[in-house]
């Protein structure tokens, strides 16, 4: 009786799997957000540029394109939501792995401008693609958790 915890999965401490979950969930997000880049940037009659994904300037209201930069991060929020869905499925780690990749979000954006982000527009969006990548994430997650598990066992017989 000393192995039973009570859990329906068993939690073991995996560096490597968390380190590789964190990397995919990392270039999904990235990979989606460049095809997202790119079909604005064709929409827009644009050079395709990483200033979309890292620039704080992109990140305004001012204009269309603008408004179209904070349109494909939302998108790419809930893109970000399959990734945990897919690659983590569990519940309980949809909020690390979201704060964790929108941590290292903020990492390359302060690397690639040189400067920490001080923008309003910029902390704003971030903390709303963060919040429905969660929050879609865990309902995606918890949805597939509480699928019912089949009991019957129609290939034996039992008898009485």
């Amino acid at each position: 009786m000393n192995g039973i915890t009570g859990q329906f999965r068993k939690t073991t401490w995996d560096p490597m799997l968390i380190v590789s979950q964190i990397i995919a969930v990392q270039s999904v997000m990235y990979f989606a957000l460049g095809m997202w880049i790119m079909i604005i940037a064709e929409f827009l009659g644009t050079t395709k540029s990483l200033d979309y994904a890292f620039q704080y300037k992109e990140i305004h209201v001012r204009d269309f394109g603008g408004y179209l930069v904070i349109t494909i991060f939302i998108m790419n929020s809930v893109i970000g939501a399959m990734a945990l869905w897919y690659l983590v499925q569990r519940t309980k780690q949809c909020m690390d792995f979201a704060c964790t990749a929108h941590l290292i979000h903020l990492i390359c954006c302060w690397f690639y401008n040189g400067s920490f982000p001080t923008t309003f527009s910029w902390w704003c969006l971030n903390i709303v693609t963060t919040s429905i990548m969660c929050v879609c994430g865990e309902f995606l997650c918890m949805k597939t958790e509480l699928k019912a598990i089949p009991l019957g066992m129609n290939s034996q017989k039992t008898a009485l």
